[in-house]
């Protein structure tokens, strides 16, 4: 037989002559030393098979983020094509009823902070279109609702809002009209609507394809930041996950090498183990996802719900996943045994003599800083966002906290000595081997940098999207408007408002306009004209500095800049025409006139509760007759009594049944940005998942690691060691990595924060949004370590001195 020479690879001839087989090179070798490994995870009994259970679990924690964050795109298209399906579409005014038209109006509310849509059809004739997910078009007095708004109406919690939506439920309304499995919508039949009414309109059809509006540069900027901050943790996590158990597989290298096995062998037998993980971790994630997918519908967070069929990843993304996490598992691996030296009689691992270097760790956290500035200032709707810069600073500055951290655990632990028996036990162990421990907290510390990065530049940008809206709250709490009406039913809005459960007060007044009599002067295209306050003289002290007031009296109100245009009309003595037409430029009927008064008061006017001036002509109820206004507007502004449960729901209640086209709306001091809420919103649900990704995928490791170490805490506890102590050194094992971990965050985290202001051009940093966030970090360790005390104290028991 031919004897292979090892050395140079060529065929030796055996006894005789014979040739023999050429052992196998390249692609095949790897392929054989892959399927040992996967034979070694496979079928090592219960130490590998537990071993292989706690990598699978880990990477399958990080899959299922992955396939969810891949799923981003389409969730969010889905949600806004259905969204722009129930639209009204939109119509030319002049569009005549046919059978195919039909007038339809927002009738939105809310109900105890939560928002309820709505829209009140009348159709034309009897094709009318239908809205999306409906199949047939309610009635009068009837109407269709999403299920969740049926489910509510239908429980004791929703009572009041079935005294507000009183029509009969005749059907649900389908997917494909929803946003989400929680939406709250209702489509009703009224045939009270009418085309001159304010907010009625007539269509043809539903569905309004609008040109989405573009995100502002700097928030554009905080989502792709927000996409490296949330995701690199799970990418770290997975890279910890392969890596579970490499002591013991290191030590069973270490028998293969005395067996024959070369230290490449080893490396790929190694790396086909961690294939295996992977591969199961991989098929594990993806049950996972399957798993919250269908639980997805259930589940609310931060306002935001889901069909199951939104949360479909992207081809492309889901692809990447499959073909990435296997090859990362490969690559750590091989990566990790180059500083691990595996001989026939043991293993030698972080010798002293070979300390871990700083001076490569330290350049990549101030590259990604000089990387991110790289892509030049952004402030308001100005500045070019670079993804590729931003995404790749961002990303700089966090591995280089990870790679930071082992450092700084090795320099710091190296330096501990003494102290009580527990504390002497968890240094110790820590001084053994720290790269398990960092490894084990790396993703919270990076979670934590990004995060307050980000609340950084969240505090320092909110000013932008948040406005003062000049509100009066203690004035008033909520705001009415009835449109145009006969003065009948304005009066009976007053009356039903201030008999109204929770109200304390009304302040109440009916506009309308009125013209100077005759022709444009000087050729000009419209009348003078000028606004007609009627109310009471407490309500109209709310609006205008009067020095005194009783019933009869008349006021002109200004507001102190230019009113020559008023003075045309708004005039002691002169007449002015109450019924003018503004779409036939003349009087609606007979001419229907009022004199001001001449004992009409000058007054200056004063900012009503919703932050507004009114100026021009303010009169008490007995001063005119208000029978003679045309098409009055009644405004009204309500106290609420905060101690009246519900009384805001009352008051929306009390307007429904007046007319359900009321305005209503609640008074507030501040108003947000839409679009920066929404960002806000999707940051809250994502940093929320990754939250319990790291919490999940914490205590994962913290099992693993006290798994690794079972039967050096049996010897401790066969020694008489107290099972306190033993408690007490697992705790400080966590805490002191923890500790450097979070003060390592907060360093570059701040560093983080202060190159995303000054590349959005902010400079004032809010210490305030620092300090929760290592709280936070700090006690979802607590909880981890808490967790993990039961099943240390089984692995304190006498059996943990077996073994295979």
């Amino acid at each position: 037989m031919t004897i292979p020479d090892n050395r140079t690879g060529r065929r030796n001839p055996g006894p005789g002559g014979a040739p023999a087989l050429t052992p196998p090179t390249g692609a095949a070798v790897w392929a054989r030393d892959l399927s040992m490994g996967i034979r070694f995870a496979a079928g090592g009994g219960r130490e590998g098979w537990t071993r292989t259970l706690l990598t699978a679990v880990g990477v399958a924690l990080g899959v299922m983020l992955l396939l969810v964050a891949a799923s981003v795109p389409h969730l969010t298209n889905s949600r806004a094509e259905r969204s722009e399906a129930r639209y009204l579409a939109p119509t030319s005014h002049d569009l005549k009823p046919s059978p195919e038209t039909m007038l339809a109006a927002g009738a939105g509310t809310e109900f105890r902070g939560d928002p309820v849509g709505g829209k009140l059809l009348r159709p034309d004739g009897a094709r009318p279109p239908l809205p999306p997910g409906v199949a047939a078009l309610p009635g009068n007095g009837e109407m269709v609702v999403s299920p969740a708004l049926q489910k509510l109406l239908e429980s004791p919690d929703g009572k009041l809002l079935r005294e507000r939506l009183p029509g009969k439920i005749t059907g649900t309304i389908a997917q494909a009209g929803l946003r989400g499995p929680g939406d709250l919508y209702y489509y009703a039949g009224s045939d009270t609507l009418r085309v001159s009414d304010p907010g009625v309109q007539r269509i043809e059809g539903f569905g309004d394809h609008r040109i989405p509006a573009t995100m502002p540069p700097i928030l554009l900027a905080i989502v792709i930041l927000a996409c490296v901050v949330l995701l690199m943790p799970v990418a770290i996590f997975i890279a910890t996950a392969v890596r579970f158990g490499s002591e013991s597989r290191d030590r069973r290298l270490a028998a293969l090498r005395l067996v024959g096995a070369d230290i490449r062998m080893t490396h790929r037998m190694a790396a086909g183990e961690a294939l295996f993980g992977s591969l199961f971790g991989l098929v594990l994630g993806a049950v996972l996802y399957f798993v919250a997918r269908q639980a997805a519908a259930s589940v609310t967070v931060w306002d935001v719900n889901v069909f199951a069929s939104d949360i479909t990843p992207s081809p492309a993304l889901a692809a990447l996943v499959v073909v990435a996490v296997p090859l990362s598992a490969v690559g750590v691996t091989l990566l990790a045994l180059r500083s691990v030296t595996i001989e026939p009689l043991g293993v030698v691992r972080h010798s002293t003599a070979r300390r871990r270097r700083v001076w490569w760790r330290v350049p990549l956290p101030i590259a990604g800083v000089l990387v991110l500035l790289l892509n030049g200032k952004i402030m308001g709707g100005r500045g070019t966002v670079n993804p590729v810069l931003l995404a790749g600073g961002a990303a700089l500055v966090l591995v280089g906290i990870t790679v930071l951290l082992p450092w700084l655990v090795e320099a710091v632990v190296g330096r501990l000595r003494g102290g009580p028996v527990p504390w002497q036990l968890a240094t110790r162990r820590l001084q053994l081997n720290s790269g398990s421990a960092s490894r084990a907290v790396s993703g919270i510390t990076v979670a934590v940098a990004g995060a307050i990065a980000l609340q950084l530049a969240f505090a320092a940008i909110q000013g932008d999207y948040t406005k003062e809206t000049g509100q009066d709250t203690e004035r008033a709490q909520m705001s009415v408007a009835l449109p145009s009406r006969d003065i009948a039913t304005t009066r009976k809005m007053i009356e039903d408002f201030r008999a109204t459960t929770g109200v304390l007060g009304v302040i109440a007044a009916t506009e309308t306009s009125v013209v100077r009599p005759g022709p444009p002067p000087n050729g000009e295209e419209s009348v003078p004209n000028a606004n007609l306050t009627v109310g009471d003289c407490p309500s109209l002290r709310e609006m205008a500095q009067l020095p005194s007031c009783k019933d009869g009296d008349v006021f002109i109100v200004r507001d102190g800049t230019d009113d020559s245009y008023l003075k045309q009309t708004a005039r002691p003595g002169a007449e002015v025409l109450l019924n003018y037409d503004y779409s036939i430029q003349r009087p609606s009927g007979p001419a229907r006139l009022w004199t001001i008064p001449k004992s009409a008061r000058d007054v200056a006017a004063r900012k009503n509760a919703m932050g507004r001036e009114t100026t021009g002509i303010f009169a008490t109820p007995s001063s005119i007759d208000m029978a003679q206004l045309t098409e009055p507007v009644a405004q009204a502004f309500l106290r609420i009594d905060p101690a009246v449960p519900d009384g805001i729901e009352h008051v929306r209640n009390t307007a429904a049944r007046v007319d359900p086209l009321m305005q209503v709306v609640t008074l507030r001091t501040t108003e947000r940005d839409k679009t920066f809420a929404s960002v806000q919103t999707g940051l809250l649900v994502a940093s929320t998942a990754t939250l319990v990704l790291i919490a999940a995928s914490l205590l994962v490791a913290t099992l693993e690691q006290l798994r690794e170490r079972r039967r050096l805490l049996s010897v401790l506890v066969a020694f008489g060691t107290r099972r306190a102590t033993l408690g007490w050194s697992v705790l400080w094992q966590t805490a002191v990595p923890v500790f450097l971990g979070l003060a390592l965050a907060v360093a570059g985290g701040c560093g983080l924060g202060f190159a995303l202001l000054k590349l959005i051009g902010k400079s004032a940093m809010d210490w305030s949004a620092v300090w929760p966030l290592p709280a936070a970090g700090a006690a979802l360790v607590l909880l981890v370590t808490l967790l993990s005390l039961p099943p240390l104290w089984r692995l304190m028991r006498p059996d943990g001195l077996r073994t295979e």
